[in-house]
């Protein structure tokens, strides 16, 4: 069985001290909940993180593929590493949008965490347009084949796929769960193509585009939904508490 996998998603919110208070409180939860929980974390609360969180998983927001080099701005693996991050989100919606972010860099990024031991949760989801031509599924089984390129089935077992439609983010707009179970199916079915039915059923679809308490049990319901990537409803310690306590 998959286990179930819940991310907060901080982007760029939050201060150390924040994060130390609603870890005090989360932490807790997190230890007695059914759920891997997890936190997605500004560069500047990567080391907060890690040393605060004892039961919540510590990921940071993005990485650049390259070793080393003239990136200015950017963050690579082994910096990551030296913090102690284990997961890493990429192909963000928004890295896609306002950072010129493709699929070949997502797959670059994915293929260089893998080799360095870490977990990418790979990002895909459909534009407004998209949806309303009906062309979802193509489209984001385009985006999953490309992320996944070159990329071993024993390697795929150790990512996370977070499908985030681009027109629920942040918009308080929520895909059915039945919408969103097609779309998760559908790329399940995709990676039994790309790889087998084994492989596929090993592997976590989290969905993400306004999360919250109150639809987050529903969501989860759904045979292919494992998990979610949360935004908004993160920040809260109350809420993020609620989240991975949907069970209860």
């Amino acid at each position: 069985m998959r286990q179930k996998v819940i991310f907060g998603n901080w982007k760029m919110n939050g201060t150390n001290a924040e994060l130390v208070t609603f870890l005090k409180k989360v932490d807790k939860a997190a230890k007695k909940s059914d759920v891997v929980a997890g936190l997605g974390l500004p560069f500047t609360l990567l080391s907060t993180g890690i040393e605060k969180a004892k039961n919540v998983k510590i990921a940071a927001q993005n990485v650049h593929f390259a070793e080393k080099g003239a990136f200015t701005g950017e963050v690579s693996i082994s910096m990551l590493q030296e913090v102690g991050v284990q997961y890493v989100i990429i192909g963000h919606s928004e890295r896609r949008e306002m950072f010129a972010e493709t699929d070949e860099t997502v797959n670059k990024k994915a293929t260089a965490l893998l080799a360095a031991g870490m977990t990418p949760i790979i990002c895909c989801g459909e534009t407004l347009e998209t949806k309303e031509a009906k062309k979802t599924v193509t489209f984001v089984n385009a985006q999953i084949k490309k992320a996944y390129k070159g990329i071993s089935a024993e390697d795929a077992l150790k990512t996370i796929i977070a499908y985030e439609p681009i027109w629920a983010i942040g918009t308080g707009k929520t895909a059915t769960s039945e919408d969103a179970e097609k779309v998760c199916e559908a790329i399940r079915k995709n990676l039994t193509k790309i790889y087998d039915e084994t492989t596929a059923q090993q592997i976590t679809i989290q969905y993400g585009g306004s999360v919250n308490p109150s639809n987050i049990a529903e969501l989860m319901s759904q045979p292919n939904i494992d998990g979610a990537l949360v935004g908004g409803a993160s920040l809260k310690a109350d809420d993020f508490i609620a989240l991975i306590n949907y069970k209860k």
